[in-house]
């Protein structure tokens, strides 16, 4: 990924795909998650690049209708429960992946894995997808809240704790709104929260 003009091609061909498929609100957020992915990339010495593109394309899907999320989840051979089939929505990140792989050319595993780790997490999932994990939840569009403000400088220096804090935040707004928690992400804060206290 380091060939700059394939970068920077691949960048608009998926700009120019997204402008007719999501809101401009959304595209403020796409853009917010690449920069802070990218920044966090390079505080923590991990691919700029590549921290770029997942966080570029992680929301491919974000706007599919959940009839199709489900039909292509399918196809992937993806592990569906009671939650994902309920809330078809939390899928949009695994299928976003499927999309950079089969729209986009996109071949890395460490990228398709970012991508498709950016909603749930996954336990034991790579700096690489604690990064875009992090950015998505902490961009610049989300707010700045005292709280948020806390968990950006965290991200700078711990991503561990960043990510278990991420989890814990989601879960205050989807215990309010009274929204289902998918097992996935209780077990990704619970690693993640192990992870930040070694060493």
């Amino acid at each position: 990924m380091g060939d700059t003009l394939a970068i920077s091609g691949l960048r608009d061909r998926v700009l120019v795909w997204l402008a007719d498929r999501v809101p401009p609100a959304r595209i403020e957020h796409i853009l917010g998650v690449e920069q802070m992915a990218a920044e966090l990339a390079i505080l923590h010495s991990i691919d700029a690049a590549k921290a770029q593109v997942a966080g570029l394309m992680h929301d491919l899907a974000k706007y599919f209708k959940p009839r199709l999320l489900l039909e292509m989840a399918k196809t992937e051979g993806l592990e569906l429960d009671s939650v994902l089939e309920a809330a078809p929505h939390l899928l949009h990140a695994n299928v976003s992946a499927a999309v950079a792989r089969d729209e986009f050319g996109v071949q890395d595993e460490e990228i398709l894995q970012a991508i498709a780790n950016h909603t749930l997490g996954r336990p034991s999932m790579s700096q690489l997808s604690c990064i875009v994990f992090v950015a998505d939840a902490l961009e610049p569009s989300r707010g700045n809240s005292p709280e948020l403000e806390v968990m950006r400088s965290l991200s700078q220096k711990n991503l561990h704790a960043a990510v278990w804090q991420t989890c814990d935040y989601s879960f205050k707004y989807l215990l309010e709104t009274r929204c289902l928690i998918h097992p996935r992400t209780i077990l990704t804060r619970n690693w993640a929260l192990q992870m930040s206290k070694v060493g």
